[in-house]
């Protein structure tokens, strides 16, 4: 009887001592998980929240004078360049852009408008299969060379993009496509970065899923296409955001790549107005609202789907 009362209340002990001990196991992860600024006291988290409000309003004022300027007459904005609100508010800066105005002829900026959309809705779209597909195959596909080829990737990846401007320069021009269309898209279509980015991804994807869509009957690119790319949309996402806004600004291969007016894009477009190739004057307004426009599209799609972006970042840091 004694025994039993004894091996009762060690029992007991040790029930408590386990939800003590889970207790304390919630206190700390509570406290882990609250911000670090809610550990201090409250004169320092005051100061704490002032400098990250400050730093914040600092990081946006050359946005909001972006804003404001677009909306100012050109004597405005040279005499009153840092004034937040316009002295008389006007729209001519931006009807001259889409060509309401009967000055507009100077601007081409629909043009530069439309070419940038061409480019890098077909990049993006090229990026996103031939990268998925790329980075499948050295994820999954056993054949030789296929570390080789992987070490090329990783090592373009490392080669400034400044080096590759008079060989792309020379490869296009040898086969005469320099100046068209095809020279903006064809050398995009493929980046390193997107394919290590599938890559890391696919290998985080349970091999058992591909294993029982094989033993279905399935093949190989079936089971890319219908089973393992379904289930990569974040990094899908990832890679469409990276791929569109990296295409959308880009400079130095619309540079080597075409000389004609008519395949100008935003960024070679922006680049020829403010250096003056567009008319005299300082023209702030028409030049901070063509920037502005310039900037919406790719600020839009990382706002909408910059949760999607966070989630592909980080999936492939753990594997299955």
């Amino acid at each position: 009887m004694t025994a039993t009362g004894t091996d009762t209340d060690g029992a007991r002990d040790t029930a408590a001592d386990r939800r003590a001990a889970r207790a304390r196991r919630r206190g700390a992860a509570r406290a882990g998980s609250r911000p670090v600024l809610t550990r201090f006291p409250v004169p320092a988290r005051v100061l704490g929240y002032g400098l990250v409000v400050g730093a914040g309003l600092l990081y946006l004022l050359p946005f909001v004078l972006q804003l404001v300027t677009g909306f100012k007459t050109d004597p405005d904005a040279a005499a009153h360049p840092l004034a937040l609100l316009p002295t008389t508010p006007t729209t001519a800066a931006y009807q001259r852009l889409f060509g309401l105005s009967e000055s507009a002829q100077g601007v081409p900026f629909l043009r530069w408008l439309s070419n940038s959309a061409l480019v890098a809705v077909l990049v993006t779209a090229g990026r996103v299969l031939f990268d998925s597909m790329a980075g499948y195959a050295l994820a999954r596909l056993r054949f030789r060379g296929r570390s080789v080829l992987f070490g090329f990737v990783v090592a373009v990846m490392a080669v400034p993009g400044v080096a590759l401007l008079i060989p792309k320069f020379l490869v296009l021009n040898s086969f005469g496509i320099f100046d068209t269309y095809t020279a903006m898209i064809v050398p995009l279509l493929v980046d390193a970065a997107g394919i290590f980015i599938m890559k890391q991804f696919f290998e985080s994807v349970p091999r058992e899923v591909e294993e029982a869509a094989r033993v279905d009957g399935a093949g190989v690119f079936r089971v890319f296409w219908s089973v393992v790319l379904p289930m990569a949309r974040p990094a899908l996402i990832t890679l469409t955001i990276l791929s569109f806004q990296g295409s959308w600004n880009e400079f130095t291969h619309f540079l080597v790549a075409t000389q004609s007016g008519q395949y100008e894009t935003l960024t070679t477009g922006l680049a020829r107005f403010v250096s003056g190739g567009l008319g005299g004057g300082t023209q702030y307004p028409l030049k901070l609202a063509a920037a502005l426009l310039s900037t919406l599209p790719v600020a839009a799609l990382f706002f909408c789907f910059q949760r999607y972006f966070v989630n592909g970042a980080n999936s492939g840091a753990v594997k299955e």
